[in-house]
């Protein structure tokens, strides 16, 4: 059955910018973009008329939502977690696994890919974001300390067997012991590898670099920061071509920090992520973010001990403040949301931009950046 969306104004990522066209979805994907002239004789049709029609948001680093917290989540709780995602803007998502225990991770990991297999009315989860357990001591940030360890590639292959091959993207630290080494291995099991968590100095962020790491993450938190004289992991990836994940909610990047990054990186080398807790969605109180515990009070997410675990971003909010911070359109921005995180895991030919042949993932968006309706592979989502 073929769907029209008809009457909007397409967003078109070559030419950031736009054009009102009809757009045909069929079998879960993008058969036709046309001219609002043309006659349209079958199908269904979703009247978009004067709203903006864009690509679904792409989430690579959150750890849940509406009470649910991934690192404890059944497949019962992540259809839940993925349907407040696309009510949100989200329609492809990475599950972030916080570091555990191996037992509880290779729990989660059964659990999401009983999910990925079967959902329905939901974000698309792509596959697995391992936050650790590679991961530096002294900028541990969320992790427990006791559970950080040295590069184990026979570990992180049983949990790739395990995922049976769904892990997508990793999160290490350029200091821990034999991981500059491990980093083309890690790439060969089809792994992202992101560097942060870290006090890594500049020569050794650059080895990683240079050996294949591809992307900071959330850049400037849980990491050393520049020094003239002493660059450091942040002036390593600022200098590279490295992509920069950015937690746009107003607290962990200054606005300003938003714009120097954006300058120093461009548009197409920032990644907007939400590093969201279960907590996005609902109000101030207590949660959890793996085994921690957090408080959330005015919509901020902190440790007991006052350090900052996770967010209660959405990507539809992250795109107004992306708006808010820079000044820039809509169709600017949007890429941090969309190509861009395709691009960084491999998916830049099959999600990212509205493009024929390519996934109907789409959302509809008021004057006010206020998401009217969301489709994932074609199909509306419907209130639960």
């Amino acid at each position: 059955m073929k769907t029209w969306i008809t009457g909007g104004y397409v967003y078109r990522y070559d030419k950031r910018r736009l054009e009102r066209k009809n757009l045909c979805m069929e079998d879960g994907v993008i058969t036709e973009i046309c001219s609002p002239s043309k006659e349209i004789t079958e199908g269904e049709i979703y009247d978009a008329r004067g709203k903006a029609v864009v690509p679904g948001f792409i989430d690579l680093h959150t750890h849940g939502g509406c009470g649910f917290d991934v690192n404890a989540a059944s497949k019962e709780d992540f259809q839940k977690i993925g349907h407040f995602f696309a009510q949100q803007g989200t329609t492809t998502w990475l599950c972030s696994i916080l570091t555990d225990t191996r037992e509880q991770t290779e729990k989660v990991i059964e659990e999401a890919m009983k999910h990925k297999e079967d959902h329905a009315n939901c974000a698309d989860l792509l596959g697995i974001h391992l936050e650790g357990p590679f991961l530096s001591v002294e900028f541990k940030g969320a992790m427990p300390e006791s559970l950080l360890k040295d590069a184990d590639l026979n570990l992180l292959k049983e949990y790739q067997e395990k995922a049976r091959g769904n892990i997508r993207y990793i999160t290490v630290s350029p200091e821990v012991k034999g991981i500059p080494q491990a980093i083309p291995e890690i790439r060969k099991m089809g792994i992202t590898v992101a560097i942060g968590h870290s006090g890594a100095d500049y020569e050794t962020s650059m080895e990683c670099i240079k050996n294949g790491a591809m992307a900071c993450t959330h850049t400037c938190n849980a990491m050393k920061l520049f020094h003239q004289h002493f660059p450091a992991i942040m002036g390593a990836v600022l200098e590279s071509d490295v992509y920069c994940e950015a937690i746009c909610d107003g607290r962990h990047l200054h606005p300003g920090s938003v714009r120097m990054m954006l300058k120093a990186k461009g548009y197409d080398r920032v990644v907007a992520v939400t590093d969201s807790i279960m907590a996005s969605g609902l109000p101030d109180g207590s949660y959890k973010l793996g085994v921690n515990d957090v408080i959330v009070e005015d919509g901020d997410a902190k440790l007991p001990n006052g350090v900052r675990a996770g967010s209660t971003l959405t990507t539809g909010t992250a795109l107004k403040r992306l708006i808010e911070f820079t000044g820039a359109s809509m169709e600017d921005v949007l890429p941090l949301l969309t190509m861009n995180p395709a691009t960084l895991i491999g998916e830049e030919k099959r999600i990212g931009s509205l493009e024929v042949g390519k996934d109907a993932d789409i959302l509809i968006l008021d004057d006010n950046y206020e998401i009217e309706a969301t489709f994932v592979k074609g199909n509306k989502i419907e209130k639960q």
